[in-house]
C-alpha cells in the first residue's frame, strides 16, 4: 500500500475533514431510516444489521418494521417458533440468518438475562455473531470506538487511502480498520461509523461515484488520483453456475397440494417447498421429479406435464426450475430426505414459509388453479 495511511499529515487532516465536514453532512443528509430513531436499542440496531447484510435498504425497511412488529423484544423473539420466524423473513433472503438470530436472541435471554453484551467482544461470545454485526451494535447502540467495516465503508476507506491491496485479503482489512479507528472522534463513534456507511451508500458508490458532492473529496487520494473506482481492488468474480431442478404439484383426490419442510442444517433450511430436485446428468425432468420424491418421500408418483417454469438468481449460483403436476401412484408421502411433509388446501399454502421460487409457484396456483392429476 502507499504511505499515505502513515503519514502524520494526512492523517491529521483526514481526522478533521471528518469532525467539520463528514460529520455536519451527515446531520443533513442522513436518509430517515426506521432504525436510526431513538433509542438507539441494542435489540433494535441488531436486527437492522443482520437485515442490511447483503440486502437494498429500501427491501428492508418494509421487513424491518414488520419484523418489529411480530417481535417487539429480544424475549419475544427468544419465544417464537423456527417456522414463525422464517414466515416473518419469508422472502428476504439468506434464511440462515434468521435462523441464527433465533439462536441469538435465546442466548441473551438465557445466558445474559435479555441484555446484549455492550463490547464487541462481550457480542463476539454470543453465537451467530461475527466481526461485523458485533462492532456494528457495540458502536451505534453502545458508543464503543471500534470501526464498522461493510461493504460500504470498506470502499471508502480504500478510495480514501487509494489503498492497492486486495480487499479481501486479511492484511488489507486489518489496515483499513486500523486508519478507520484513528477517524472515530471521542465520543462520537457511532455517529462516525454511521456517517461512513451513509456516504459508501449514497455517494461513494461502486459505479460513477458522486465526488464532487463528497464531503471528504479534498483528503481522499483516490479523487487526487483521478481513478475512484480503480478502489477498491476486488477479486475476479468466478463463473456463476446454473442448474435445472424438476418440483411437482402433487395433488390428491381431496384438492390438497403435497409439500416438504426442508431440513434445517440444508439451503433454505426450514423452509417449506414443492417436492423436487436437481436434475441429473442423462434424466427428463419428468424422470427427475419421479425420482426425487421417490427418494425425499418414499412414494412413486405419475408425473404430467409441465406448469411453468421458474427462474432464480441465488447468491452462488442461478436456478431454473421446471414445475410439473403429479399425483400419488403407490406409498404414503414420509418424511425421509426432508424434515416433514403435509397435505395442504391451496388456501393454506401461505401459513407456511416458502423460498421466493416456490412463492411463484403459489402465485401460479392462485391465478391458474390447482393443476387436473395427470392419467
Amino acid at each position: 500500500m502507499t504511505s499515505a495511511s502513515s503519514d502524520p499529515t494526512a492523517r491529521r487532516r483526514r481526522r478533521r475533514a471528518v469532525r467539520e465536514r463528514l460529520l455536519p453532512w451527515f446531520a443533513t443528509h442522513a436518509r430517515p431510516l426506521p432504525w436510526r430513531s431513538p433509542p438507539r436499542d441494542p435489540y433494535r440496531v441488531w436486527v437492522s444489521e443482520v437485515m442490511l447484510q447483503q440486502t437494498r435498504v429500501d427491501t428492508v425497511v418494509g421487513y424491518y418494521r414488520r419484523f418489529l412488529e411480530a417481535f417487539p423484544t429480544v424475549e419475544a423473539l427468544a419465544a417464537a417458533r423456527e417456522e414463525t420466524v422464517l414466515k416473518r423473513w419469508e422472502g428476504l433472503g439468506y434464511y440462515r440468518r434468521a435462523r441464527m438470530m433465533l439462536r441469538t436472541a435465546r442466548a441473551v435471554v438465557a445466558d445474559h438475562g435479555g441484555r446484549f453484551p455492550d463490547t464487541a467482544a462481550g457480542l463476539l461470545g454470543l453465537p451467530g455473531i461475527g466481526p461485523y454485526t458485533a462492532a456494528a451494535v457495540a458502536s451505534l447502540a453502545f458508543g464503543e470506538p471500534v470501526p464498522v467495516l461493510d461493504g460500504n465503508v470498506r470502499r471508502v476507506a480504500a478510495r480514501l487511502l487509494a489503498e492497492t491491496g486486495r480487499a479481501d485479503r486479511p492484511e488489507t482489512q486489518a489496515r483499513l480498520r486500523e486508519a478507520l479507528r484513528e477517524l472515530l472522534p471521542r465520543g462520537r463513534a457511532g455517529e462516525t461509523n454511521e456517517a461512513l456507511m451513509e456516504l459508501g451508500a449514497t455517494l461513494c458508490r461502486p459505479r460513477a461515484p458522486r465526488c464532487p458532492a463528497c464531503p471528504l473529496r479534498g483528503v481522499c487520494r483516490a479523487w487526487r488520483e483521478g481513478d475512484p473506482e480503480r478502489f477498491p481492488v476486488l477479486p475476479r468474480k468466478a463463473p456463476v453456475p446454473r442448474i435445472r431442478v424438476g418440483a411437482a404439484v402433487t395433488v390428491d383426490g381431496r384438492g390438497r397440494v403435497l409439500v416438504a419442510r426442508r431440513p434445517s442444517e440444508a439451503m433454505l433450511g426450514g423452509l417449506w417447498e414443492f417436492p423436487g430436485g436437481k436434475l441429473e446428468p442423462g434424466e427428463t425432468m419428468a424422470e427427475c421429479v419421479r425420482r426425487e420424491l421417490l427418494e425425499e418421500l418414499g412414494a412413486e408418483v405419475r408425473v404430467g406435464g409441465r406448469l411453468l417454469t421458474v427462474r432464480h438468481t441465488y447468491s452462488h449460483f442461478h436456478m431454473e426450475m421446471d414445475v410439473h403436476a403429479a399425483r400419488i401412484e403407490r406409498g404414503r408421502p414420509q418424511a425421509l430426505g426432508c424434515a416433514a411433509v403435509r397435505w395442504l388446501a391451496p388456501a393454506r399454502l401461505r401459513t407456511l414459509p416458502f423460498s421466493r421460487a416456490d412463492l411463484k409457484v403459489i402465485e401460479w396456483i392462485e391465478r391458474e388453479g390447482l393443476p387436473c392429476p395427470p392419467d
